[in-house]
């Protein structure tokens, strides 16, 4: 039986046309299908809007900057009336009866703001996994017979984020577009923006392969760029809002702790014991970057990590 929430699928894309073509086509076999998806390319070449004819919902395209915290806002406000606002990433692929999941989660948990699911593979650690895997991985999955409990969570993970639209509404709640180059981490900061007005959490019956596709938004190197300045950047911003006086902080002072943010996002790429020390070893060595950022470093620097004197170089 249906609640009644009304669940929109939004999906940023980037250079991925064909991939997200297939995409659509699973979506298509959700058990429990939205009653709108909204698509927010970067390019009008990254989304062909005629092979959505055959798709049992509507499709709606967004326009919006390119960069993913920008092109996520875009649907944000063009979904708006919508319960649930159900992000999944161009290259995963749910389970088909992962929206039907998502109704009963929202329904049966008030408090819950945020879900995220449990992935049966994710493509993200290694070189890839591609459609044929991933239906394969799908089809020898059954879900539990029983229901399986909620688990508290930091943060979801970007790729497959359910989100309730009341709180972001009523607040005003938007990704970070200040991130430079890759979004890595925005949905960190965008989690603990709503972590005031409810629970995060996971839950296993929420199940899809994330298919890590290499190619579509920036290259390894300026990848690896924002895995640095991205944290770092949040981190500031963290110090700032903590600075500021209490009753102002409001819903900014729960983001992006130091601790947190590293290592919950680290841990969704398999990464935490390295990426805590190389961002703690960042941290101490702050003295060499700029102390006043209000922005994040442009887009143009490339952060290298350089042993001389172990001050960590920014070059042009």
């Amino acid at each position: 039986m249906r609640s009644g929430l009304r669940i929109a699928v939004g999906i940023a894309t980037a250079g991925r046309p064909l991939i997200l073509a297939e995409t659509l086509v699973e979506l298509a076999s959700q058990t429990r299908l939205p009653e709108s998806l909204f698509v927010c390319p970067a390019a009008a070449t990254d989304f062909d809007a005629s092979q959505t004819s055959q798709l049992p919902f509507p499709v709606h395209v967004v326009k919006g900057s390119r960069g993913l915290p920008a092109q996520r806002n875009a649907i944000i406000d063009a979904a708006l009336d919508f319960d649930i606002l159900m992000f999944f990433d161009d290259d995963f692929v749910p389970a088909p009866s992962y929206l039907a999941e998502v109704e009963n989660c929202f329904a049966a948990h008030a408090s819950v703001v945020v879900a995220t699911g449990r992935l049966l593979a994710d493509g993200i650690i290694g070189p890839g996994i591609d459609f044929a895997a991933a239906r394969a991985t799908l089809a020898s999955f059954e879900l539990p017979k029983t229901e399986s409990p909620l688990v508290n969570r930091y943060n979801a993970y970007g790729c497959n984020m359910a989100v309730r639209v009341a709180p972001v509404r009523a607040n005003g709640v938007r990704f970070d577009e200040n991130l430079p180059l890759y979004g890595w981490a925005e949905d960190v900061d965008f989690c603990r923006q709503l972590a005031i007005y409810g629970r995060i959490v996971e839950n296993a019956r929420m199940t899809g392969v994330h298919l890590g596709v290499k190619g579509g938004r920036t290259s390894g190197i300026r990848f690896g760029y924002s895995q640095i300045a991205n944290p770092y950047y949040l981190w500031r911003k963290a110090l700032r809002n903590r600075a500021a006086p209490c009753a102002a902080r409001g819903v900014i002072c729960r983001s992006s702790l130091v601790t947190g943010t590293v290592c919950s996002s680290a841990t969704v790429i398999g990464l935490r014991p390295m990426f805590s020390r190389v961002f703690l070893r960042l941290a101490r060595m702050s003295r060499t970057w700029s102390t006043s950022w209000s922005t994040p470093p442009s887009s143009k620097f490339i952060a290298t990590d350089r042993a001389a004197k172990g001050g960590l170089k920014i070059r042009p």
